[in-house]
């Protein structure tokens, strides 16, 4: 069965403030909808809560074609803002923590790390990383554990132009493949058929 992720009237209230309300869209397995607004607008709250992190005050989302056992988080990648990773390990131990808390196989790890051009320094700490090296690094767990829904938070931030042709040729593998991607961006993100959501408008729009 196709993935298709419904959203019926999402609502978040953060503190007492409402940061969005009666929001729904749907995204069918090969689609990336990119989340566009200005700052507080409610893009990252939206990545949050479908990633499990912020619980909304109203509506509901349904994942159809994924595990029926696991919950929606559990089936996603959720790439923040921040990268998260441990200094005193080095860039292939991170990668190897991670596969191993999310269960996957080792195997992809090399494959992985390739993929984001940080190959030749899979022995280096991960302290002595660039910004942009850092978010590769986050990249290359996209790649290491298979996850049907990817929820990226301006995943472009501290990429250079190869750096971002890599992830766009990453998410578009993955969108060949059948996947879903939802992206909070301030900028294009270098792949034709991109669905727009502009929070506060009514549905989305093809870009």
């Amino acid at each position: 069965m196709r993935l298709r992720l419904t959203a019926s009237g999402l609502a978040v209230v953060r503190g007492f403030r409402e940061v969005f309300s009666e929001l729904s869209f749907e995204l069918a397995g090969g689609e990336l909808l990119a989340l566009t607004g200005p700052n507080g607008a409610g893009k990252s709250s939206l990545l949050r809560l479908i990633a499990g992190l912020v619980r909304p005050s109203a509506g509901a989302l349904a994942l159809e074609g994924g595990d029926p056992e696991l919950s929606i988080p559990e089936q996603a990648h959720y790439l923040a803002h921040q990268d998260a990773f441990k200094p005193a390990l080095t860039v292939e131990e991170n990668l190897r923590f991670w596969v191993r808390f999310a269960g996957a196989d080792e195997a992809a790890l090399g494959e992985a790390l390739a993929a984001v051009g940080l190959g030749s320094l899979a022995d280096l700490p991960a302290a002595f990383l660039s910004a942009g090296q850092r978010r590769r690094l986050s990249v290359a767990r996209l790649r290491a554990v298979a996850r049907p829904l990817w929820l990226l938070d301006e995943p472009t931030s501290a990429l250079d132009a190869a750096a971002q042709d890599r992830l766009a040729a990453i998410m578009a593998d993955h969108l060949a493949a059948g996947g879903l991607i939802i992206a909070a961006t301030h900028g294009p993100l270098g792949l034709a058929g991109t669905r727009e959501l502009r929070l506060g408008q009514a549905s989305p729009e093809t870009a």
